[in-house]
């Protein structure tokens, strides 16, 4: 830990505030970093050069301070961080008269060095655990060695089973998010501590990434649980907050490469899942999310889409495709679609009919329903 001009400055105007003389603080080369006399910074002080190399209290009456370089009458103290002499803090005035505030002045150096000093040490954790998620989101070749090290001086447990979790923080009508904003989400995600990793993927696009520890079981990671923890989330953010959220939760992958294909899973739920809900999970998603990238190969799209495009021509208040729809959603049951749907058998039978002779696609051929079925889903 070094002294640098704005802790001095601190020290300086702390001190003031409690006694009325004038404070100096020197560095470990005893040059003068703060002064309640600006007209002394920069200058050498003789006198803290001495309380260095000594290491002890070095009072200065009048006539010694005219012996000495940059010096006025005064009391010199140490100040010590964690064993090591750093630098030095003076008080101006005659040494009978401050001497009764050396300790209290050295005491409060010395709080503030180790205030700056854990702050420090918090912002470079912070710093390191944000880029630690944005290289294991990456996907391209991790070096595991550096990044367990880096876990490692983070006190991070890596071999913990995650999922990437994107929370894409969404502004109130009229309202403009800032990097502050999304610090500010950051910090409601990290706390109260569950061992949380959390970055921000994009300021531009408003999105936080959380690699989130899960509880592993026979079939799998708990869902169940992950959905009782969101809800939990999405109350604080609620009442914490004054933006909304999206979040889509990935599925897991084991290893360190996993959670690259984890955030993948997440960030295509994000993207494609076809729902308005406020929390996505990739696994409910995962038919839409795998055929998303087909719409990236316009023959294979067009294909596929040909007979719903086809139904939409013949179905311009889109009764028979809000009916295909409900159909599949009840999983092709009958009497489950007419429930949804408040119509009789007779009327689904009817659309059904239709929507083969217009598509030229039969239900109970299994190839036909597949292709409308994944048609519907694109």
């Amino acid at each position: 830990m070094q002294l640098n001009a704005t802790i001095a400055r601190q020290i300086v105007e702390r001190a003031m505030k409690i006694i009325h003389h004038s404070v100096n603080v020197m560095d470990e080369h005893g040059r003068i970093i703060g002064s309640g006399d600006p007209s002394r910074l920069n200058q050498r002080h003789e006198g803290a050069i001495l309380a260095l190399n000594d290491n002890r209290v070095v009072e200065i009456d009048p006539g010694t301070a005219l012996q000495l370089k940059g010096v006025k009458p005064g009391i010199n103290l140490p100040i010590v961080f964690q064993h090591q002499t750093i630098g030095v803090v003076g008080i101006s005035g005659e040494p009978e008269q401050v001497r009764n505030y050396g300790e209290l002045v050295k005491m409060t150096a010395e709080l503030i060095v180790e205030q700056e000093a854990l702050m420090s040490q918090v912002q470079w954790n912070k710093r390191h655990r944000e880029e630690l998620v944005l290289q294991l989101i990456k996907g391209t070749e991790l070096n595991e060695a550096q990044l367990l090290s880096i876990a490692q001086k983070l006190d991070l447990d890596l071999a913990q089973p995650r999922i990437a979790t994107i929370v894409k923080v969404i502004p109130s009508a009229g309202e403009a998010l800032s990097l502050e904003h999304l610090q500010r989400m950051v910090h409601l995600l990290e706390f109260p501590e569950r061992d949380n990793l959390v970055g921000i993927v994009s300021v531009s696009m408003n999105e936080i990434v959380v690699l989130k520890p899960i509880t592993l079981e026979a079939d799998g990671w708990s869902k169940t649980l992950e959905q009782k923890r969101v809800s939990k989330l999405m109350q604080r953010v609620e009442k914490e907050s004054q933006f909304s959220v999206r979040i889509a939760l990935g599925e897991y992958f084991p290893g360190l490469q996993g959670l690259a294909r984890s955030f993948q899973t997440a960030q295509a739920t994000l993207a494609c899942a076809h729902s308005d809900d406020s929390v996505l999970f990739y696994q409910d998603h995962l038919l839409p999310v795998l055929l998303h990238g087909l719409k990236q190969d316009p023959w294979r799209y067009e294909q596929l889409t040909a007979p719903l495009l086809k139904l939409q021509q013949h179905d311009p208040r889109g009764t028979l495709l809000k009916t295909l729809s409900v159909f599949f959603a009840q999983n092709c049951d009958l009497a489950q679609t007419c429930q949804a749907l408040y119509i009789h058998r007779n009327t689904l039978r009817y659309r059904l009919d239709r929507i083969e002779q217009i598509t030229n696609l039969n239900f109970n051929n299994i190839t036909d329903k597949t292709r409308l079925y994944l048609a519907l889903s694109c």
